[in-house]
């Protein structure tokens, strides 16, 4: 058996435990191992393809990032290629990856990413492929497992921000606003919000009206709290208004979202009265050593994608059902977007704890 890795879309810590444990559980039935460079640009001549052996895999359970290497702009199915005028055009060159990699002599591949490689993966399924998902997003928004690699270590980070700037906010009286990742899910800014205390949290699953979250904070002004923490996702809406984009994307790649935390904190400074500072956590929260919550979740999830290539478990998501490591089809994870439940208890325990969400 010959097999290969490949990890796409956006990075997130975790990924070295995943391509770790999946190499030497390989290896250690006997099979071979190539790794693809850059997502699938290693299968269309864009980047390299090259053998994994185990002195390559040794010592990276801990590293952030991936010693593959990943893009978010190479579908296969929507390839962009330049005009020579400054646009693009998108064409199809999934052919040419079925193609590859056969002329390789691939039986398997092994795809690691969101939801965007599982809808790739899907359709190189139906292409006759054979491949099994690992599902990866700092976001946590990917549908048929409870949780993701890279969630924990982002809401970590967000949270170690929050404390800190818990800190410099009452110091200085001031209200303090946060930005972090999620794209439309609120997941990151829901945990680490409610871990951290945080007074306001916003997040796109409910659109918020901005006086009430200037009502909190008077109240709390009036309770002699004079200072306030409000943690806003990316994705985050007002009622009837629209998310923030950061300018253009690159070809071929997704909606950049984010920008939100420095227009809401002039809008708290100018109805408050009070000095209000914005940080955009940004790509912090997607670098760094995974938290041990998450290389274990990752290297679980490496050694079962092997098992189910065994198993010739084609068009297969591994996924966390706790507290078992399951395989689901990918159709049923992309059936539906994974969001959070406004009526779920840590929503509910954190109304009751004084929280606002803004509406």
């Amino acid at each position: 058996m010959r097999i290969a890795l490949s990890t796409g879309g956006g990075d997130a810590p975790g990924l070295n435990a995943v391509i770790r444990a999946a190499v030497l559980s390989a290896l250690d039935r006997g099979w071979e191992v190539l790794g693809i460079k850059r997502g699938y640009y290693g299968l269309l001549g864009e980047d390299d393809v090259v053998p994994m052996t185990r002195d390559m895999v040794s010592g990276i359970g801990h590293l952030g990032g991936t010693i593959l290497r990943t893009t978010n702009r190479g579908n296969p199915f929507a390839y962009p290629v330049p005009n020579g005028d400054g646009t693009y055009r998108e064409v199809d060159r999934s052919e040419e990856v079925v193609a590859n990699s056969k002329a390789l002599g691939i039986d398997a591949i092994i795809t690691i990413g969101g939801d965007g490689s599982l809808s790739i993966a899907q359709r190189l399924v139906e292409k006759g492929m054979k491949m099994v998902a690992v599902p990866k997003t700092i976001d946590n928004d990917v549908s048929g497992t409870i949780t993701t690699f890279g969630f924990d270590t982002a809401v970590t980070t967000a949270i170690e921000a929050i404390d800190k700037l818990h800190t410099t906010a009452e110091s200085h009286d001031r209200v303090m606003v946060l930005e972090v990742m999620g794209r439309d899910a609120g997941f990151i800014a829901l945990h680490s919000g409610v871990a951290a205390s945080a007074d306001v949290v916003l997040i796109p699953e409910i659109p918020f009206d901005v006086d009430v979250v200037v009502k909190k904070i008077r109240s709390r002004d009036l309770a002699g709290r004079r200072f306030s923490i409000v943690v806003v996702a990316e994705g985050a809406v007002p009622i009837g208004g629209e998310e923030s984009i950061m300018g253009p994307s690159m070809p071929g790649q997704a909606k950049r979202m984010g920008g939100i935390a420095g227009p809401l904190a002039r809008m708290l400074q100018e109805k408050t009265g009070k000095e209000s500072r914005s940080m955009v956590l940004g790509h912090l929260q997607r670098g760094g050593q995974p938290t041990g919550y998450d290389r274990l979740l990752a290297t679980r999830f490496g050694g079962e994608a092997v098992r189910a290539v065994a198993e010739g478990k084609w068009g297969h998501m591994v996924a966390l059902h706790s507290p078992n490591i399951v395989t689901i089809p990918i159709v049923e994870a992309l059936r539906e977007v994974k969001r959070v439940d406004p009526k779920h208890d840590i929503v509910l325990t954190a109304r009751a704890t004084g929280i606002s969400f803004g509406d």
